[in-house]
């Protein structure tokens, strides 16, 4: 019933703030994009009462996305407030990682049969992005370098909790992290290299699909063994 109210009321909030993308209201996209990471709040507390370990970690990376989400909204109009917001979003995939690797611990003998294709298909992935935008990042290089790597590393991490968790949670999870991974990989090329049509509702498509399947995969979560605790 939780998952179907607060999906309702995160699809609304999703299609308000679209809306406000495609006819560039200002006003309106400042009123609707904190609701979209206050909503997925709501639901994980709801749903969790924040018992565990992972429960609170993913809760503190939604506080450093809702914080990046507001500090990106004043990007355009004030030097420097993007890469705050790159930072408060770096840290926020951290936190990720640290909920993941509980998974991991969780049952360290668990065997991925599809880990090393994965990863090595993310790293080339990434290290291609790079390249192709390193010609034109300048002083960015090595800010963007680093948030390649981390958030690269937070979806191999989603990827290695195959066989430790529910297989829901785990393709939930996953699903969410490669999306991230689409969301910025858009904002980086619409924003450096080239100009992507329509590249603010994709982001943000992409964005709140990653968010929402990381919160969804959070509720749903149970370990296969529960050598730590939850």
């Amino acid at each position: 019933m939780k998952t179907r109210l607060f999906t309702f009321i995160f699809a609304i909030i999703g299609i308000i703030h679209l809306y406000a993308e495609a006819v560039e209201s200002v006003a309106l996209r400042h009123f609707s994009k904190p609701l979209i990471v206050i909503t997925l709040f709501a639901w994980l507390y709801s749903a969790t009462n924040l018992k565990g370990r992972f429960h609170k970690r993913i809760f503190i990376g939604l506080i450093f996305s809702l914080t990046g989400d507001v500090i990106l909204m004043y990007s355009a109009s004030r030097s420097g407030f993007f890469s705050l917001g790159l930072v408060a979003f770096l840290l926020s995939h951290i936190l990720y990682i640290r909920a993941f690797t509980l998974d991991h611990k969780s049952n360290l003998n668990a065997k991925n049969p599809f880990f090393l294709w994965g990863t090595g298909a993310l790293i080339i992935f990434c290290i291609g992005l790079f390249f192709y935008l390193q010609p034109v990042l300048g002083a960015m290089q090595f800010a963007v370098l680093i948030y390649a790597i981390v958030i690269t590393f937070m979806a191999i991490m989603a990827l290695n909790r195959y066989g430790k968790v529910n297989v829901s949670s785990f393709q939930l999870i996953l699903a969410g992290a490669l999306f991230f991974l689409l969301s910025d990989s858009v904002l980086a090329i619409n924003k450096f290299s080239r100009p992507i049509p329509q590249a603010g509702i994709l982001i943000m498509v992409t964005y709140m699909i990653a968010q929402y399947l990381i919160v969804y995969g959070t509720v749903v979560r149970e370990l296969v063994v529960k050598q730590t605790e939850v």
